[in-house]
């Protein structure tokens, strides 16, 4: 008998590129989301029209809030893994509304976990966290031309401290810490992935969320691009094939892996500036838009990269697609879909 697996956000940018590769593993996919995002529609339309396994799909169109009808679907599928990717996902968003933040990562995972608690207990729950737990990582070494200079006192482990910076760092952290402790306490499991930037197919990037496929959205369609800040921020790139398979390697070792908290990035290897790409997009793609510096926004982190050793260790796992790869791929997948980036746009 197929295993189910619940896809909370599975509408979105990683929720469709799990339900695919997932899909090809055999699993019966249910996708659950409150389609509020734009690309959400047309990515489930495009799955199905694609996917020759469309018996095995069931999309629920439903909000996590709402935990009447979340402790039905629980209750109904019993999903050995589900995959919690919903949630308010940009820190500009979070300030201007911190009560809408709240309610939709804090509340929405606690809804989601006691439906759990409830209805499914054996569940595997893995948890999308992120990098902005551990605030804003102001601390770097030297400043070069294009970037912030990166060593190894710059490698975030799951050791750093906390310090939950923006109303979004606050409901994120939150939630990842009420996911860890429903393992602790009543016997979940559970893991949180505290991830880095994610980056591929299917990525509807806007300017608050997303970086690497709006730059990208910019050149095609010759936006103005704002950069804000200096432009030498850091950040470790994860292609999403890297990610999916990840989620079914810690699957393949739910005993090992529950109760754990895994920092997942693309390690110190696959590292890129703002103006990194920028400069690639340009002189590499022939691509050009025009451009301007506007102030550094809060709560973002100079540098962030994330040391993988923890989950190497646990899973044998570790990024397999570096940069220059990834980023062919999402440049050719925005190209040939620009018509539909663009309408998602209007």
């Amino acid at each position: 008998m197929n295993k189910n697996i619940l896809i909370t956000g599975g509408a979105g940018f990683i929720g469709i590129n799990a339900a695919r590769f997932f899909l090809k593993k055999r699993f019966n996919v249910i996708i659950l989301d409150n389609f509020s995002r734009s690309g959400t529609k047309q990515n489930v339309k495009k799955l199905l029209k694609e996917s020759f396994l469309k018996k095995k799909i069931t999309i629920v169109k439903l909000d996590l809030r709402n935990l009447i009808k979340l402790k039905q679907v629980i209750k109904r599928y019993k999903p050995e893994l589900i995959l919690h990717l919903a949630g308010q996902v940009a820190v500009t968003t979070s300030i201007i509304n911190p009560f809408d933040d709240f309610d939709i990562n804090i509340k929405g995972t606690l809804n989601l976990l006691e439906s759990c608690r409830h209805n499914s207990k054996k569940s595997l729950i893995i948890y999308s966290s992120t990098n902005k737990v551990y605030g804003k990582i102001d601390s770097y070494s030297k400043i070069g031309k294009l970037r912030y200079i990166v060593n190894k006192k710059n490698i975030t482990s799951e050791n750093n401290n906390l310090d939950f910076y923006s109303p979004y760092g606050c409901s994120k952290g939150s939630a990842d810490q009420y996911v860890r402790d429903y393992s602790r306490i009543y016997g979940l499991n559970t893991v949180v992935l505290r991830q880095s930037c994610i980056y591929g197919r299917n990525q509807f990037g806007i300017e608050d969320q997303g970086w690497v496929a709006w730059f990208i959205i910019a050149f095609l369609i010759k936006k103005k691009l704002t950069i804000y800040g200096n432009g030498k921020q850091v950040r470790d790139l994860l292609f999403v094939d890297d990610l999916t398979e990840l989620f079914f390697k810690i699957f393949k070792n739910k005993k090992k892996c529950s109760g754990q908290i895994f920092n997942i990035g693309g390690g110190i290897r696959n590292t890129l500036s703002l103006l990194e790409l920028i400069k690639i997009l340009k002189t590499k793609y022939n691509l050009k838009t025009k451009m301007n510096f506007g102030p550094e926004r809060d709560g973002d982190q100079k540098i962030f990269v994330s040391n993988n050793s923890k989950i190497k260790k646990y899973v044998d796992w570790q990024p397999s697609t570096n940069v220059d790869n990834g980023l062919k791929q999402i440049i050719s997948w925005s190209e040939e879909n620009l018509s539909l980036i663009k309408k998602t746009l209007k």
